[in-house]
């Protein structure tokens, strides 16, 4: 009785001696760091250039992580998804290594090594198809979490592919130093239209249902289960339209879900806070949140560490948050026209995947074959462009000997590509540039960047026109009436989507309005950008039939272009499309990557001054050539070209 006594008079000095300073014994500082679309960069590396990079790398994130773990009481690590694939080091532990049940994923060494509490699946997660995601997660006690996916195909019986969320038992220290039990959900989601992406691996054997609908049949299940307060690790980006459902980018839309706490985005591969998304609706870019709620996407491959800084008090009902701020710690970032690095690689993590690192090594340089060219991307939005061109002419000669022999034999065939590498996000080293001579299967990986795989779809030439048309949204409109400088690139149209067909010869008129926005939707019916579209010659005749070589991500309706859904595939490859393409130079031995005319832009005859933005790099090539003038090399490091469109 004494001791109990005593103990309420301690605490009564307690509250009497905090009172005054603003401070309350029943409220907790909780630090919540997110990671996300690390895409196996856990090197500072670029397999591609076979170069140290300081721009990105898990390694260098970790000495963030150290920091804010060093300077917080209580602290919670969560990734957001796109961890295991992404570049040749995920490649090789998923095709080269020989990882089965058993095995340790590199990525999950360094996130065992660094106390992660939580992770999502991200869409790139399924690539490899779920035999190996499920071994994958094996080796890892991190706990998944992911709520809008379901084994099975019948929605009345289906289970989650893995747990929805996940609650865990915290410990945490409340500002008087006292210790208090906390539960923390943690609920995890990845955009519904992997269903699309990765049909093959999917179809038949899962759905997806829509982000904000998991949340909303999950999150009082979470709170059910005695979860103070949600945390939502969502593989997804923020998007300025209004949701429609099924949305790709749903992350802010959980802003208005009851009951969430902080979100921790993704997918989209950029920042937030940021003052890009200053008039997204609800969103605050100076404290960081949406709707009140604190919300963080940390960049890409460890550019950006996510922090979220909450105040937690106790109610009649527990814990809650009381306030909470967003922030995006970078890597680098830019001074006096130069970056300038702010986390050195951790060794520890260098040293856990070292192995991993130097087996990646040698698997990217093993030469295939020879060139006799340069292939370079540093002009792949303004030209006829020889990275894009020798995947397009492997795929042609591929799909051509696959439907030998069948009733679609008589085609012609026509072949699609696209820039995967052509700066943008990426920054002004994110191009290819594989130098004459030997090509080794780093340079593979660096012409088709993705583990796609070949489609081929049977289309008429009506088709073959909207689909360029689509793609022709890559540009913003010049006005023939405006004499000061014009950015040419539309940045938020992505590259992948810039699809050159191979086959055909056609003009694109940036004159006129795109005809489609960038999710496919028809906006200038009357606008026609695509002119002189030939084949063989002529123009071409619309009602004609052509296959085209493509992959799966844009057969079954990746990047909504008109006319693809999926229905139209007539040869479907067991191959990925880079295994393809190493076939082909194999077999090729030496071959010449000089450009065959394909496209160019229609002339503009008013005098307009039309910029764009590639590589530094690209001035060695830009030589002799008198469309393309160098101007200078911005803060951003890029380099700045005028575009001769007379």
């Amino acid at each position: 009785m004494a001791q109990r006594i005593l103990r309420s008079i301690v605490l009564a000095l307690v509250f009497t001696v905090l009172a005054p300073l603003g401070l309350s014994a029943q409220e907790i500082k909780l630090r919540v760091l997110s990671t996300t679309d690390i895409h196996t960069h856990l090197y500072d590396y670029d397999y591609y250039r076979d170069g140290p990079d300081d721009s990105f790398g898990l390694a260098r994130t970790a000495t963030l992580i150290k920091k804010a773990r060093a300077e917080a009481a209580n602290l919670l690590l969560v990734d957001s998804g796109d961890l295991i694939q992404g570049n040749p080091l995920g490649d090789w532990v998923a095709r080269e290594s020989g990882f089965k049940d058993g095995s340790t994923h590199p990525a999950h060494k360094a996130m065992a090594a660094l106390g992660y509490d939580a992770a999502t699946l991200g869409n790139h997660e399924f690539n490899y198809g779920l035999a190996f995601l499920e071994t994958v997660l094996k080796g890892t006690k991190i706990p998944y979490v992911t709520s809008n996916v379901f084994l099975g195909t019948d929605k009345a019986t289906a289970k989650p592919l893995i747990q929805p969320f996940v609650v865990l038992d915290r410990e945490f220290t409340d500002s008087a130093g006292a210790k208090q039990k906390v539960k923390v959900g943690v609920i995890g989601f990845v955009p519904p239209q992997i269903m699309t992406w990765d049909k093959a691996n999917l179809e038949g054997k899962a759905f997806t249902i829509d982000i904000v609908e998991a949340a909303k049949r999950y999150v009082p299940e979470m709170k059910a289960a005695g979860a103070d307060i949600v945390i939502a690790a969502v593989h997804s980006g923020l998007s300025a339209a209004p949701a429609q459902g099924m949305d790709e980018n749903a992350a802010n839309f959980l802003a208005r879900v009851p009951g969430i706490d902080a979100i921790l985005a993704g997918h989209a591969h950029r920042v937030f806070p940021d003052r890009s998304f200053a008039n997204l609706s609800g969103a605050d870019v100076d404290k960081g949140t949406i709707n009140g709620v604190p919300t963080v996407m940390a960049g890409f491959w460890g550019s950006h560490l996510g922090v979220v800084d909450m105040t937690l008090k106790k109610s009649a009902k527990g814990w809650e948050r009381a306030d909470g701020t967003g922030s995006a710690w970078p890597i680098r970032r830019r001074e006096n026209n130069q970056w300038v690095s702010l986390a050195a690689p951790d060794p520890e993590i260098l040293a856990l995947v070292k192995t991993e690192h130097e087996a990646t090594l040698g698997y990217v340089r093993r030469p295939v074959a020879k060139t006799t060219d340069p292939i370079t991307s540093y002009f792949a939005l303004v030209q006829d462009d020889p990275s894009i061109q020798v995947v397009t002419r492997a795929q042609t000669d591929y799909v051509r000997s696959q439907l030998k022999d069948t009733p679609h034999a008589r085609l012609p065939i026509l072949s699609a590509g696209a820039p995967f590498k052509a700066g943008g996000r990426g920054g002004p080293n994110y191009f290819t540039d594989v130098p004459a001579g030997d090509i080794a299967i780093k340079n593979v990986a660096d012409l088709y960047l993705y583990p796609n795989t070949v489609r081929a779809v049977r289309v008429t030439g009506a088709t073959v026109r909207e689909w360029l048309e689509m793609s022709a949204g890559q540009f913003n409109r010049i006005d023939p009436a405006v004499t000061a400088p014009q950015p040419l690139v539309n940045t938020a149209f992505p590259t992948y989507n810039f699809d050159v067909i191979d086959g055909v010869t056609y003009k694109i008129d940036v004159s006129q309005p795109p005809r489609y926005d960038t999710q496919g939707k028809l906006q200038n019916a009357n606008s026609r950008r695509i002119v002189d579209l030939h084949f063989e010659g002529k123009p071409i005749d619309e009602a004609k039939e052509f296959i085209i070589a493509t992959n799966n991500y844009r057969a079954s309706g990746g990047g909504n272009f008109p006319g693809l859904d999926g229905k139209n595939v007539v040869f479907e490859s067991p191959e990925t499309s880079q295994e393809m393409l190493m076939e082909w130079l194999i077999q090729k031995k030496t071959i010449q990557a000089s450009v065959t005319p394909n496209w160019s832009f229609a002339r503009i005859a008013a005098p307009v001054e039309v910029i764009f933005e590639t590589s530094p790099a690209a001035q060695a090539y830009a030589k002799g050539n008198p469309k393309l003038q160098y101007l200078d090399t911005a803060q951003n490091g890029f380099a700045r070209f005028r575009l001769d469109l007379k």
